[in-house]
């Protein structure tokens, strides 16, 4: 309930797929290249991950999604016997091709760049026009093509339990009228998508049902992001992604919009969010499931988590602080070292330090969830919500550091 009495979107559910059931809200772990970066599959499932959820383009260029095909699919291919998602691709060639690397400038609306936005000193790798996208590889720059069908093949081939239907990314540095043209493009694909995803269904008979979700677009835009809900979730979707652009502070807001649109039988996964804040923001607004590359990312800066904060383990003073990472953590990382010998494989450059850091940083995202999955059960989300980001963004020194 909301404090004002009113019903909440927030819920739990099982998402079952043919390698098992997700239990909701959960966090999706991101193995983007069929791996979770320094982290082996067996300890990603230690540590409590039910899915993992790989990239499209990435697995498209490299290996190829013909030998994942082979391997009998993507668990099959990373030694991961639990559910899997594979994103489209989509972001990938949108911003990438826009010189951006790994992230697209969410800052605000009206900034310079508008419709046209590439990265400073980059050029465009990728054009887009009503039947699909070209594009340059970032790995060798040969030039590619995806449309609808190409992606829900590539996807088909790759295996994944869940996948997203192919979209068009744009940003808040889009115009109104650009953001109107690409929703409607993007509807347009999502009904491609949906007839190639059963076409290939009917093709590839004997393989496990694959679930394709469509992506709702629409940016900050409150009508648009209803009607993306209301055109794909008349579709045969068997669930949605919702992605995109959208400011930090206008996340539940939202995807508040859209929980109220979709239909309340289907899952909904939010791309991209595992900061605290946004983790509890997007689950009161109906969020089910969703992904980030932050906990592994942030680890291979020394960067861990903890209930006070984020921490920099780069620190002097932790060259001779023997406790673990957080001192009430059960991950493997906190059950066997200590953030002095973490501290010294960081500064003496070996890899064991981002592997260690990772674990404890995937463990502490999902036992969250897991712990805001217990509480919507038992009726406490508003206080462990109100507990946990007290403690986490009260900006104290780390109470640990010696």
């Amino acid at each position: 309930m909301n404090p004002d009495g009113t019903p909440g979107l927030g819920r739990t559910g099982v998402i079952s797929t043919p390698h098992g059931e997700i239990r909701t809200p959960a966090f999706i772990a991101v193995g983007t290249k069929a791996t979770v970066k320094a982290v082996l599959p067996e300890s990603v499932r230690e540590l409590g991950a039910q899915a993992v959820l790989a990239n499209a383009y990435h697995l498209y260029l490299q290996p190829g999604a013909e030998v994942l095909d082979a391997a009998g699919g993507l668990g099959a291919f990373m030694n991961w016997d639990g559910p899997t998602f594979t994103d489209s691709g989509g972001f990938q060639v949108m911003s990438l091709g826009s010189g951006f690397k790994k992230v697209i400038d969410m800052t605000g609306a009206g900034a310079q760049g508008g419709d046209d936005a590439v990265a400073p000193g980059k050029e465009r790798l990728a054009n887009v026009d009503d039947d699909g996208v070209w594009f340059k590889s970032h790995l060798n720059g040969d030039m590619h093509r995806f449309s609808p069908e190409i992606s829900m093949g590539v996807q088909h081939r790759i295996g994944a339990d869940i996948m997203f239907a192919f979209d068009e990314l744009t940003t808040l540095h889009n115009s109104r009228g650009y953001q109107e043209e690409s929703l409607e493009r993007t509807r347009l694909w999502a009904e491609r998508c949906v007839a190639e995803h059963f076409r290939l269904t009917d093709e590839r008979d004997g393989k496990p049902y694959q679930a394709l979700f469509g992506v709702i677009q629409g940016a900050q835009f409150e009508d648009l992001r209803r009607k993306a809900c209301a055109d794909l979730g008349a579709m045969a979707f068997d669930g949605f992604g919702i992605g995109g652009a959208l400011e930090k502070e206008n996340l539940g807001t939202i995807v508040g919009w859209c929980s109220e649109v979709l239909p309340e039988d289907k899952p909904r996964h939010l791309l991209g969010i595992s900061e605290p804040d946004d983790v509890f923001t997007a689950i009161e607004n109906g969020a089910d499931t969703f992904d980030c590359v932050s906990p592994t990312r942030v680890a291979r800066n020394s960067a861990f988590y903890t209930r006070h904060g984020r921490f920099n383990l780069s620190g002097q003073r932790y060259k001779t602080d023997f406790t673990p990472l957080q001192e009430d953590c059960d991950c493997y990382t906190c059950t066997h070292y200590t953030r002095a010998y973490i501290h010294h494989l960081f500064k003496a450059k070996e890899l064991l330090s981002h592997t260690l850091i990772s674990i404890h940083n995937e463990r502490f995202v999902v036992r969250l969830v897991d712990d805001c999955r217990e509480a919507l059960g038992d009726g406490t989300f508003r206080e462990l919500k109100a507990r946990t980001l007290a403690d986490y963004y009260a900006g104290a020194p780390d109470p640990q550091g010696r």
